[in-house]
């Protein structure tokens, strides 16, 4: 089933992925019309009287105005299209939602509808919690959803989620520490290969880090920057990058997982072109270095050009003048490519109807469905994504709401382009140790000289395969 959704129609797309670009991404915005309510009552009928409840994490008082203007429509809209359905939503912190879920799972106190972020589900489907759920049970084509979006709600070759938001990071870099280290201002590194060259260039004629290198153990942001040069390198934690990923095979000590490691390695210690304080940064401690004119390059999510901006707003006299400048001179690109591929984490949230037996009060599936429906619509999965994300329904790129996003958030097109070569980490519920503890445990073996790069990787395999077989 799994090579079925993800290969046979995956192709198929009202949107032609092959020719996925900036360019592209704006030339087929604003072409269509979508008619949300149309569309659910093919599912549900609007006359439907029924009852749902559902937990998502949406926006806080720490969120712009238009997430919460937006978020406040959308229930407004639902409440319009289908007024016989009780709706019953908490939005719940994003740090507190996975263990509040899991309190209500054991008691059978569980909502019917929960959002989660994209490999959050896993936990849950894995322990048999979700109902078998496919785009097509809402109304949609499995084709109009990226396939790397649909790899990260299949377990077990089933299907237990629709995504409703794709994102991906960028390639940033400060055009005029580039211009002034005798590199291209406007041209990023091609390849990993280059930032390697072009970080040692930008340490060698300035005396700065070149490339915001981070390797914090324990914290997201490492697998999130080491994983695409990984990747790109022909690596992966397994075979999460394969087109149909069967998550047996430990790949993170096959040569291109290495030829990675070494990468990272050449920078951090052979030319000392990374921050130092690299073993212990996130990308947080990226921030203040880039803003002051002492960073090359990093990558990060769109908003970071907005964190730029606000703390430039907030320096003054010299600091002023030189975070002005580099706001200036911020560019996005895309994420350079490896030997084998161009990679990116693929990362998002997908929505999941809970199994009756879980469910307080039990389900109403026709109301899940419908509110499933009208969350994963072209028109919803594109407004709620406003300033964050981008729309999990392939067809959302093409209405006039992504049109007016890419008109108004700056750089937004870069990392939309990026999405084709989104990977997500692998669908399994071991993923999160891997990523969080293995992968940055490795590359602190190797940069701390504790084990060679070659050690570093193999002792990294030992322990993924200790891991899966439950050892």
């Amino acid at each position: 089933m799994a090579a079925s959704l993800l290969s046979g129609t995956a192709y198929a797309q009202s949107v032609d992925l092959s020719k996925w670009s900036p360019e592209y991404v704006r030339s087929i915005a604003g072409t269509e019309k979508v008619d949300t309510a149309g569309d659910c009552s093919k599912i549900v009928p609007l006359d439907y009287k029924g009852k749902v409840s559902v937990w998502w994490t949406g926006p806080n008082e720490a969120s712009p105005d238009i997430s919460r203007k937006v978020n406040d429509e959308f229930w407004a809209a639902f409440k319009a299209t289908y007024p016989n359905i009780e709706v019953d939503n908490q939005n719940i912190d994003y740090n507190q939602l996975l263990d509040k879920l899991r309190t209500a799972l054991l008691g059978n106190a569980a909502p019917m509808v929960v959002r989660l972020q994209i490999l959050g589900g896993i936990e849950f489907s894995s322990k048999g919690y979700f109902q078998e759920l496919k785009p097509e049970d809402v109304g949609y084509p499995t084709a109009d959803f990226w396939p790397g979006a649909m790899k990260s709600v299949m377990y077990d070759g089933v299907p237990y989620g629709v995504p409703t938001n794709n994102e991906t990071m960028a390639f940033i870099w400060n055009a005029d520490l580039f211009k002034r280290a005798g590199l291209d201002p406007e041209k990023p590194p091609a390849t990993w290969d280059d930032v390697v060259t072009y970080s040692k260039q930008i340490h060698d004629k300035l005396g700065v880090p070149g490339y915001g290198l981070v390797a914090k153990q324990n914290a997201g942001n490492t697998p999130f920057r080491f994983m695409p040069q990984l990747w790109a390198f022909g690596g992966g934690a397994l075979d999460e990058a394969s087109a149909t990923p069967t998550y047996q095979e430990v790949e993170i000590n096959n040569a291109g997982a290495k030829a990675a490691l070494q990468a990272s390695y050449d920078m951090y210690v052979r030319d000392k072109s990374v921050p130092v304080s690299a073993l212990t940064n996130t990308q947080n401690e990226n921030q203040n270095p880039f803003i002051a004119g002492q960073l090359g390059m990093m990558i990060a999510h769109p908003a970071e050009y907005a964190k730029m901006v606000d703390l430039a707003s907030k320096a003054t006299g010299a600091d002023k003048e030189m975070a002005d400048t580099v706001v200036a001179n911020m560019r996005y690109g895309l994420i350079p490519q490896g030997p084998e591929r161009r990679a990116v984490v693929f990362g998002g949230s997908n929505i999941h109807i809970i199994k009756n037996d879980y469910v307080d009060g039990g389900l109403d599936e026709q109301a899940a469905k419908a509110l499933v429906c009208f969350w994963t619509s072209p028109e919803w999965s594109t407004k709620l994504a406003w300033v964050d994300s981008n729309p999990g329904n392939l067809r959302g790129f093409k209405t006039e709401w992504m049109k007016e996003r890419l008109d108004t958030i700056k750089f937004l097109d870069v990392t939309t382009s990026m999405l084709p070569n989104g990977i997500p980490f692998p669908v399994i519920p071991e993923a999160t140790e891997i990523m969080n503890i293995i992968v940055p445990d490795m590359l602190q073996n190797a940069l701390t000289g504790k084990m060679t790069v070659d050690q570093a990787a193999d002792d990294a395999a030992g322990k993924v395969k200790e891991l899966l077989e439950g050892m």
